[in-house]
């Protein structure tokens, strides 16, 4: 089968570090599952100076066509497409994504994300972007939603579209690890992420503070600063490469991220196919892949304390193990192009 993608939230370079990598995953899973498929990459030049995201002139780069604007949609669109491309389905992701495909005229799935949601709440974009949003989820063939959550949330705006809305998890690619509570001297917790106030690092750093762990931050961003402020005893990485980061994983006992606003969130997979001990927010993100003292946990003050404490870890990393099983990288590929 031939795929399209249309979305701005891809690496054109292997090396970009801030970029997601979430559509780049199933694009590789469909590539290796026999699939052809390529990229448009719509990119308002405005946007990436506001966020900093790395700036690429229009043109093809690899399987990707980067097409930049200066203002949104303006202009004949299909004009600036330069593939011959022919799809047989077409995947957009992201406002930008979603509003191009729809320009097309072609029948494409639209997939939500934290930032659609936005979109669709925030009285700044109900000029525009909002009434363009609505318009392309009515003509959409499915509505990919990223996560059980966003899924909820989504359709409890538009409960006219449940039929053919449904949940486009992530998967892991990397080797899952069957462990056991085994902590060789003092437990070890990491935390990893893009360092900015959503993530709430700062509340990992202040529990552990209390305690006799060490802990490790992996990432780089605004409030590192800060952050190292909080404590003197932590150990700061910096930006990791992908591989590093599961070393560091796999060391580790307990991973805890009470971020907010998360599309999803692979770097709790990862850790949870890592062996460790997960922690994420309640009604967030993987909330419903992990189930709180199931196999894992939601944020509360206390909680690294209290799973150091508690006597049922290894029932906790036996359901972990069992539950991550369910989502590998092809799995994930898979149950999203079946539901194509």
């Amino acid at each position: 089968m031939k795929i399209l993608v249309i979305t701005d939230l891809y690496p054109v370079d292997e090396d970009e570090k801030f970029t997601p990598r979430t559509i780049l995953n199933f694009v590789r899973g469909w590539e290796k599952l026999g699939h052809e498929v390529k990229v448009i990459k719509p990119n308002f030049i405005f946007n990436s100076f506001i966020r900093k995201k790395p700036f690429y002139k229009s043109g093809i780069y690899e399987n990707v066509e980067n097409i930049n604007y200066f203002l949104p949609f303006w202009g004949n669109i299909r004009e600036k497409i330069k593939t011959e491309f022919k799809p047989d389905k077409v995947v957009a992701h992201m406002p930008s994504g979603i509003i191009f495909a729809n320009r097309l005229g072609l029948k494409f799935t639209a997939g939500v994300h934290v930032s659609d949601l936005e979109v669709l709440t925030n009285p700044l974009y109900s000029i525009y972007f909002k009434p363009e949003l609505e318009r392309a989820y009515r003509n959409a063939e499915k509505i990919a939603c990223r996560s059980e959550v966003i899924k909820k949330k989504f359709l409890k705006l538009y409960p006219e579209f449940e039929g053919k809305t449904f949940v486009c998890f992530s998967g892991v690619d990397s080797a899952i690890v069957k462990r056991e509570w085994k902590p060789e001297g003092k437990v070890k917790v990491l935390t990893c992420a893009n360092l900015i106030k959503r993530k709430n690092v700062d509340k990992v750093i202040k529990e552990c503070e209390k305690l006799d762990v060490d802990l490790t931050i992996i990432g780089d961003g605004r409030e590192l600063k800060n952050l190292k402020k909080l404590s003197s005893k932590t150990r700061f990485l910096g930006w990791l490469e992908h591989e590093k980061v599961l070393e560091e994983m796999r060391k580790s006992d307990i991973f805890a991220l009470p971020s907010v606003n998360e599309t999803f969130g692979m770097v709790y997979l990862e850790a949870m196919a890592s062996g460790c001990i997960t922690v994420c927010t309640e009604r967030d993100g993987v909330c419903g892949i992990i189930k709180d003292g199931e196999n894992g946990y939601f944020w509360k003050a206390g909680i690294i304390d209290n799973i150091i404490n508690f006597k049922n870890q290894n029932e906790i990393l036996k359901n972990t193990y069992s539950t991550i099983l369910n989502y590998t990288s092809e799995k994930a590929c898979i149950n999203y192009l079946n539901n194509l």
